[in-house]
Order: C-alpha cells, then sequence, then structure tokens
C-alpha cells in the first residue's frame, strides 16, 4: 500500500490556474462547468506534431525478410477476398498520426468517434474492424454572439483554423466559414470520460463559454455503459455590460468517416420530441453491404434556449443549400426557420454529394448572467455484421430496440439523464481523485487510459442474435472460399504425455468424465462440418442466469493489429475490466473457457517459419477470438503457431483463478475448472525432461513474438509456477483435491530447478540458454509472481530475491534509459547497454512497465513502482513527451518512435490501481501456504467416477459458497 507521506515531495503540476484566470475559473464554479482540478491539459493552439514510427535495423530486416515476403503475400490472397489481413505493416494511412487525440465519445462496443483537444471529430470506428482516422471538418460546433444595439457582432467556429484544405477562396463548402479561433486562450481539460474546452474571451472578449463533454462510461453500469451517445453541455457566462444574444450551432455530415459521406443514397430528417428535444435524423447507408447506421443530433429547448435546424445543406456550389448559405443566414439570423420542422426527409444524396445538417441553440444572456445550453450526438447501427457473414445486435439493443431510428430515443435519453451520469462517474472517481498520496499524473492517467475501452474497436453485443436459425446454421451452409481453409478429418491427440494415473485416472475417457467433458472422440470434424460447433454447445458454460449475462464483449488488441480479445495481452490489460465491469471480465473467461475445449482441424500456414497445421487445437488456449468471424474463426494470428506458445495456458489458468478469487463467484469457477484442467494437462507435453518445468522451443513462443527463447525462460517459467499454484488454490476450493495434490508436487519440482537454473544471484536470467542474451535482464521476468500476488496466493520466491530482482529492473531496465523518462526497456545486458538481440528487446512496451509497476508495489517497492510508470506518462502524455496521449501505443524505441498505436496492454496501469486497493475478497483471504495444506479443504471432494461431475459440484455451489 502507499505511504502516507511517500508523494509528500511531488508538486501538482498541472493546476488549472495556469491555464486559466482564477477570476474565469470562478465564474464556471457552478453545475460541474469548471474543469476539475485533476486534469491532462492542453491550449488549443498546441502544435500536433506528426508522430514518428519505428523501423527496424538492417540486421532485423535480414532475419525477417521471409516473414515479410509471406506476410505480404498473405495480405494480398485476403485483399482479394475483400478482406483485411490482421497485420498489415505495409499499408500506410493517407492521414498521417499527429498529436491531435482527446477524449473519445460514447458507451463501450456500439462503435466510436474520437475528438482531438482541438475539437475535430475523427478516428471514426462504426463498422467492426474499420477505422477512419482523418477528421470530418463539416462536423463543427460554432459560436454568433451579437450584442444590443449590433456595436459588436462575433462568428466562428469553436476551433482553431489549423486544419489542412482550409483558406481556399470562392470556396461554398466550410472554407467560407468564420475560422477566426486562434486557440491561445482556449483551453482543453481530460479526464474520461469527460473532456471541458474553456474558450476564455474567444472570440468575444467579454463572454466566457465552457464546453463539457460526457460520455456514459459508468462502472458497474451494463446498460447505459452500452449506449452509442455523448452529450456537449455549453455554460455561457456574459462579462460584459451589455444583453448578448449567443447562438450556438452543432454542424454534422451524414457520414462514417473517410469518404463515406460521397457515397450516395443518404436521407436526413427533421425530428420533434418530448421534453424539447430536437434535431435531425442522417440516416447513412453503408458501402460493402454493411448494416445502415443513423445519427441523430439535437439540443434541448428551454425556456431560455430557442432551438432550430436546417435538415440539409451542402459543400459544393450546386446543392440547394450551401454551407457558405447556412453560415451567412446564421451571422444574419442566429438561427434557421422554424418551418424546417416540417420539410420532412430529404431526397437521397447523389454519388459524390455531400448532405450535411445543422442544430442550432440559441440564447440571450443578459449583463453578468449565465446560461446553460445542452447538445448530444448519438448512433444507432443495431446489427453487426463480420465479413465473413455471422450477424448479432448489439447490447443496446436490448434497451432501445433494433431500428436505426432509435438515434432519436437514445439522443432524448442522453439529454435527459446525463446529470445523473455525472453523479455516479464523480461517486467512481473521486475518492482516487482525493487521495493525496497518490501523485497527480497517476490520476488523471489512470483514468484517461481508459480511453480504449472505447476507441479501442470495442464491440459489445447482445446474447441473442439477429435470427438465430440464420446466424447458428451449420458450418456446411457456408461457402468456404479457399480450398487451405476446408475442414480436414483431423485430430490433434494432445494426451500423449506422461500420465498421472492417481490424478488423471487410468484412460483418457476416464479423465474426460472426471472433468466433467465430452470425450475427445466425440468431436470428430468432417470434412464439411462445423469444427466449431462444440464451442456454441457447451452451453454450461454460459451464465446461468439472467443478471450475470451481460452479452459477449470484444475489443481489439490494437487498430493496427485487427484481432479480438488477443489473450496474451487481455492478460495485462484486463485489470482494468476486473475492476469496473466484472461481469464483462467473466464474459470474456467464459468464451475463453469454451474456446479451450474446442477443435478447429482447418489447415492454416504459419508464416515465420512458413509451415501448416491446424487453426485451433483443443485444451490449447487460442491467440484471440478471431478477426472475420469471431467465435467461430478463432487465431486470426498466423505469424506462429500459438498453440505451442508457452505463456497463453498459464496466462488463462492466472487471470481465471484471480477473476474467481477477487468476485467469489464459485457458479463461475466451477463452471470454467473443465478448461482449467484441459489447459494445464496441455502444458505437460512441454515439460520434456520431467523436471516439473516447461521448456521453450528455440523461437519466439510467447508474447515477445520476434524475441527467441531457448530452454527455460524466466518469463514463460514464472507464469508455469504461478499457474501450478493458481490451479492448485482453485482445485482445493472447488473440490478437486486429486489435481491440486498433482499441482503441488509439480510445483515443488520445478520451483528448485527454475531458481537453480536462472537465479544469478540478484535476478533471473532470460533464459536457460548459452545465446549471447540468455543473461540478460528481462522487465518483464516475474510476470508470474505479479498475478500471484494480485490473486492474493503466497510469493513464488523469497521476499529477497523479489526485491532484488525488481530492484535490478529498476537500476538497469528503467533508470538506465533516459534517467527513467521513458519505462522500463525489455531487455538490458548487465553491462548496462540495451539488449538489441531483436526489434523487441529493445522496446520500451508501455503495458509492460505499468505491470512491472504494478509488481514494484505489491512488493512494498512503491517509490521506485511510480519513477518507473511516470516514464511513460512523461514520454507519452506529458507536454515535452512524444505526443501520444489518447492513442497510447504498444511500444516506442529510446529515441520515441512508435510502433501499433491506440493498443491494449497500456489499460494494465489499472493492475497498479489493483494493487494499491486490493479487493477486500482477497485481502480478507486466509493468508497460508496452499502447498503446505494442500488436504486442509473443507470443501467437497470430486467424484472419481460419477459422470456428473461438474454439475454435482454447480448444483451445490451455493451451499458452501460462503466457506471461500
Amino acid at each position: 500500500m502507499v505511504g502516507s507521506n511517500l508523494f509528500q515531495r511531488r508538486k501538482h503540476s498541472w493546476p488549472p490556474e495556469e491555464y486559466i484566470s482564477r477570476a474565469t475559473l470562478q465564474l464556471f464554479d457552478f453545475d460541474s462547468a469548471a474543469p476539475p482540478e485533476h486534469a491532462w491539459r492542453r491550449r488549443l493552439d498546441s502544435h500536433a506534431n506528426i508522430l514518428k514510427e519505428f523501423s527496424v535495423t538492417f540486421r532485423e530486416a535480414i532475419k525477417m525478410v521471409r516473414l515479410g515476403i509471406r506476410l505480404w503475400s498473405y495480405i494480398r490472397e485476403e485483399a482479394a477476398y475483400g478482406r483485411k489481413a490482421p497485420i498489415d505493416p505495409f499499408t500506410r494511412e493517407s492521414c498521417k498520426p499527429s498529436a491531435s487525440q482527446g477524449v473519445p465519445l460514447g458507451g463501450m462496443g456500439s462503435g466510436s468517434i474520437s475528438r482531438g483537444f482541438r475539437g475535430e471529430f475523427r478516428q471514426w470506428q462504426i463498422i467492426p474492424g474499420i477505422r477512419e482516422a482523418s477528421p470530418v471538418m463539416a462536423n463543427q460546433f460554432s459560436i454568433f454572439i451579437s450584442r444590443d444595439g449590433g456595436n459588436k457582432k462575433y462568428a466562428s467556429v469553436l476551433a482553431p483554423g489549423q486544419h489542412e484544405g482550409l483558406g481556399k477562396q470562392d470556396d461554398y463548402g466550410i472554407s467560407s466559414w468564420g475560422w477566426n479561433l486562434s486557440g491561445q486562450n482556449s483551453t482543453y481539460h481530460a479526464l474520461f470520460p469527460r473532456a471541458w474546452t474553456i474558450y476564455d474571451g474567444e472570440p468575444d472578449p467579454d463572454l466566457k463559454v465552457s464546453c463539457r463533454q460526457i460520455s456514459p462510461f459508468i462502472p458497474h453500469n451494463y446498460k447505459d455503459s452500452s449506449l452509442p451517445t455523448a452529450v456537449f453541455v455549453y455554460t455561457l457566462v456574459n462579462t460584459g455590460r451589455e444583453r448578448a444574444k449567443v447562438s450556438l450551432l452543432f454542424t454534422w455530415a451524414n457520414s462514417v468517416g473517410g469518404i463515406s459521406h460521397l457515397s450516395g443514397d443518404h436521407v436526413n430528417e427533421p425530428f420533434t420530441g418530448e421534453d424539447g428535444v430536437s434535431g435531425v435524423l442522417l440516416h447513412h447507408k453503408t458501402a460493402k453491404g454493411n448494416p445502415p447506421v443513423t445519427f441523430a443530433i439535437a439540443a434541448c429547448e428551454t425556456q431560455n434556449v430557442n432551438v432550430t435546424i436546417l435538415p440539409s445543406f451542402g459543400l459544393s456550389q450546386g446543392s440547394c443549400i450551401t454551407a457558405k448559405d447556412m453560415w451567412r443566414t446564421m451571422v444574419r439570423d442566429g438561427q434557421f426557420d422554424q418551418g424546417n420542422f416540417c420539410s420532412g426527409p430529404t431526397m437521397p444524396s447523389s454519388v459524390g454529394e455531400t448532405l450535411c445538417a445543422a442544430v442550432s441553440a440559441s440564447a440571450w444572456v443578459e449583463p453578468h448572467g449565465k446560461c446553460t445550453v445542452a447538445f448530444a450526438v448519438a448512433w444507432s447501427s443495431p446489427q453487426v455484421k463480420f465479413l465473413k457473414g455471422s450477424l448479432y445486435y448489439r447490447r443496446y439493443t436490448k434497451y432501445y430496440g433494433t431500428s436505426e431510428r432509435a438515434a432519436h430515443q437514445l439522443v432524448h435519453d442522453a439529454l435527459k439523464n446525463y446529470k445523473q451520469w455525472e453523479e455516479e462517474i464523480e461517486k467512481w472517481q473521486n475518492p482516487i481523485l482525493h487521495d493525496e498520496r497518490l501523485p497527480e499524473w497517476y490520476k488523471f492517467t489512470l483514468f484517461n487510459e481508459l480511453y480504449f475501452l472505447v476507441a479501442g474497436g470495442t464491440v459489445w453485443i447482445d446474447s441473442q442474435s439477429p435470427d438465430e436459425h440464420t446466424v447458428n446454421l451449420p458450418r456446411t451452409t457456408r461457402k468456404l472460399e479457399e480450398k487451405n481453409m476446408r475442414v480436414k478429418g483431423r485430430k490433434v491427440d494432445y494426451t500423449e504425455r506422461v500420465e498421472h494415473s492417481a490424478t488423471f485416472g487410468s484412460n483418457q475417457s476416464d479423465r474426460a468424465v472426471l472433468a466433467g467433458l465430452p470425450c475427445k472422440d466425440e468431436l470428430a470434424s468432417t470434412e464439411d462440418g462445423n469444427p466449431m460447433d462444440f464451442f456454441h454447445s457447451v452451453s454450461f458454460l454460459d451464465p446461468q442466469n439472467e443478471e450475470d449475462d451481460v452479452g459477449r464483449f470484444l475489443y481489439l488488441e490494437g487498430v493496427e493489429y485487427i484481432m479480438w480479445c488477443t489473450y496474451d495481452v487481455h492478460f495485462y490489460a484486463s485489470f482494468a475490466l476486473l475492476e469496473l465491469f466484472p461481469k464483462i471480465e467473466l464474459s470474456i473467461q467464459r468464451d475463453f473457457a469454451k474456446a479451450v475445449l474446442s477443435e478447429d482441424g482447418r489447415k492454416v500456414r504459419f508464416l515465420a517459419e512458413g509451415h501448416w497445421g491446424i487453426r485451433k487445437v483443443r485444451g490449447a488456449v487460442p491467440h484471440d477470438l478471431g478477426t472475420h468471424d469471431p467465435w467461430n474463426e478463432m487465431n486470426a494470428y498466423n505469424i506462429h503457431d500459438t498453440s505451442k506458445w508457452k505463456d497463453l495456458n498459464p496466462k488463462f489458468v492466472l487471470q481465471v483463478y484471480r477473476d474467481f478469487s477477487a468476485t467469489g463467484d464459485l457458479a463461475f469457477g466451477v463452471d470454467v475448472w473443465p478448461s482449467i484442467r484441459a489447459a494445464m494437462e496441455y502444458m505437460e507435453q512441454f515439460d520434456r525432461d520431467n523436471d516439473g518445468l516447461i521448456e521453450n522451443d528455440g523461437f519466439p513462443d510467447q508474447t515477445y513474438d520476434t524475441w527467441t527463447v531457448h530452454g527455460i525462460s524466466a518469463y514463460c517459467g514464472c507464469l508455469w509456477l504461478a499457474a501450478l499454484q493458481a490451479a492448485a488454490a482453485m482445485a482445493v476450493q472447488i473440490g478437486d483435491k486429486d489435481f491440486a495434490e498433482w499441482c503441488k508436487a509439480t510445483f515443488l519440482k520445478a520451483k528448485p530447478v527454475f531458481e537453480a537454473k536462472l537465479w544469478n544471484g540478484s535476478y533471473f536470467n532470460y533464459d536457460s540458454g548459452a545465446s549471447s542474451n540468455s543473461k540478460s535482464i528481462q522487465a518483464d521476468q516475474l510476470a508470474g509472481q505479479w498475478y500471484t500476488a494480485s490473486s492474493g496466493l503466497p510469493p513464488l520466491f523469497d521476499d529477497g530475491k523479489i526485491r532484488s530482482s525488481l530492484q535490478k529492473i529498476y537500476d538497469f531496465n528503467v533508470m538506465k534509459v533516459r534517467g527513467g523518462r521513458m519505462g522500463a526497456v525489455n531487455g538490458m545486458h548487465p553491462n548496462g547497454k540495451v539488449d538489441e538481440t531483436c526489434m523487441q528487446s529493445r522496446e520500451i512496451w508501455t503495458g509492460v512497465t505499468y505491470g512491472v509497476a504494478a509488481n514494484m508495489i505489491l512488493a512494498g517497492m512503491e517509490e521506485q513502482a511510480f519513477t518507473t510508470a511516470e516514464g511513460i506518462f512523461l514520454a507519452g502524455w506529458s507536454e515535452e513527451g512524444y505526443g501520444y496521449w489518447f492513442q497510447t501505443p504498444e511500444a516506442w524505441t529510446i529515441d520515441g518512435h512508435f510502433r501499433s498505436l491506440i493498443y491494449m496492454r497500456p489499460l494494465s496501469i489499472w493492475g497498479m490501481q489493483w494493487a494499491l486497493s486490493l479487493p477486500k475478497a482477497i485481502m480478507e483471504a486466509p493468508h497460508i501456504n496452499m502447498m503446505d495444506r494442500i488436504c486442509s479443504s473443507p470443501m467437497i471432494s470430486w467424484p472419481s467416477s460419477n459422470g456428473s461431475g461438474v454439475r454435482i459440484v454447480a448444483h451445490r455451489a451455493g451451499c458452501f459458497g460462503g466457506q471461500m
């Protein structure tokens, strides 16, 4: 835990007073209009520099040339079928990444739109797996001000005019608007899921404006957090002596990003609704057969606020009403014709024509008076369609129905409920923000890193699909396009290994019965059969009551690595979901538990080595849940054969035990237990010398997939030891004593071997091989110990070894790289030089650094922990850094060049918060050495020959849950 005096020396380096005058802050001291004391801040006139992407060295390129050729060929094959390969390092976006990001809009899993800190709407991800990074510049807020007597008038877009394509002469589009904001007196303040933009006398020196952006990201609220909507609350304060008429304008293009606005057949439609909520629906017909989308933009009319609309305007001279005409009307009148509400739907747009809409809200603000104006945007795309045919309904349709027109009700409810959302958000955040022991940078970075759960390509579906009879058709009805993807009747026998008859029974069938599993012979696939039918048939792995059924959730490894729920990375990121949305976390674990027991015999070529194998081996934890047909076609990753990776199965066991321990959900533990046993048994094949330890196979067979490992490794070996301990502890609580005994015996045999082979007196060597980097200091060498401590289990090693290893990492991997201002480099030679064996050994991984810091906190090394993690803030988020805010990459080099922006792993900062405030269920667990007392549990034993197995325990779970 953090000591009370640890951070007294740290100053609050980003007080709002440095960005906004105290007088202005006092004017906004009501209705949450003022930015919070702790927030990430930027001035709107800050330069958004172009980010620098990493490049491989000549030596690295030579090593990877064969992989590159195969990958290039695979990318072209996928493109021939209209699909994007999950990893494509060769294609560059036309919009170069820049330091311009801000807090994204909306809840989780229904598509997202990001908003830059200068106000542009960008990073469109409405369609799963497709990202349009460029801003849609017609989407803007603008302001028009006139004073009594008409002597003073101001009109400006509320964004600095520093964008490409502006300033054209004789333009009928958005260049004709007034881009008059310099931004030098305007500031942005981000504390996800909210953001504040303060216009301190811009464009009118006597008008102070606060815009507060609110999205419904509310921990433990599984309804509102799924809603695709956001609210913008403008607070106006007139400091002048004259009454001011202020009109705010919200414009929106009928577009899902990119050039989609030009595809034609789009329709806009005005609407008036209850409670004064009025606006425009923008019906968008997506390309390539993707489900349609309807946007709604609206404002709330009150006694003081008048709302008018313009259902349609265009950006070219041939439009009936041009953007230039619209702007002139607002400058002249400050509003639109009331008759526009009765105009009905527009004619469908033509190909090449851009269809836009506008909502205006006008109010008189008295001298020294205040006024509040609220806008909202919502988007409704109820169906999710993946490229290989599967259709699902999004989570929010459970509450709003399955019509695109639900956008109308969504925008209404957002404007009516946003104050309640803010109360819940503040109740969640305030205990951390007010904790004086914590450094300020950590407080707001902790919340801001959560941006990924919205902007990371998340998909959240309802449990029921649109057409069960269609979606769940046997695979025989789906045409497989490639011959090499056809199902072969091949089975992979993962049980050919050393048998432990006392633990598992005398044969495969007995073991399956004991674990409550179907025998492998029952799972044979056929030439045209669906190899994943078993995945859908294990219904006992689904939540057994409606309260726990929160649908199914996907999130991408990263927007450049398009794979859903990449599991070796989820290992780090999952702390955020477990802390904030534990039912989603358990849902993901149930999906992977199903996957462990399934097999997909279709042939896949693995690109690193060029050999062929099967897509999914039964007993192996998949790398990911797929790309173009998640849940049905897993392991989209095809660089290596991940059925031979050594970290995935232990990570599954560790995550499940942590989640089981933290939630106290015994029914969950019982349901996934067969998969835990299968995952552990599968790993026995990698213990080739029967010393209890798994060995790596001389290729990058773990999450560091360019970093070769030989023999016993610190990373995978430590994960294996931790998994043995976790599986033993869980077996005791579930009642499988025989399996607990096997785990104990294996652990007691493996641990001394691990220490003898790798411990060198101050840290654990990278591996037991004889390569030039075998003695490297790996930052992530104690990942297994991190999970052990996070789950309330006894330490794997004595405290001296743990603290010595972490101190070595701190002294070398952290402090020897730019004085600790970059994070922890993955590999460091004991002579103090960065390990440049491969691309990844020389990189700094942001999420791994947060994980190392969490491990340090758990070891009582708080000061080293926060210095380590602060390097990520300084390099990525600070004003002096490289500009990676709200797009934290997987990695950067010591010169700050990034790899893979908007990445999942940095969510591991919530592993630090987990370490700082371990859940009650873990803190109050009896701290005993499970290996010494493996038989002392009062839990019931599993029957040794009863075929009902797991179901008996599940039935009785409620009777002995209090004994955990």
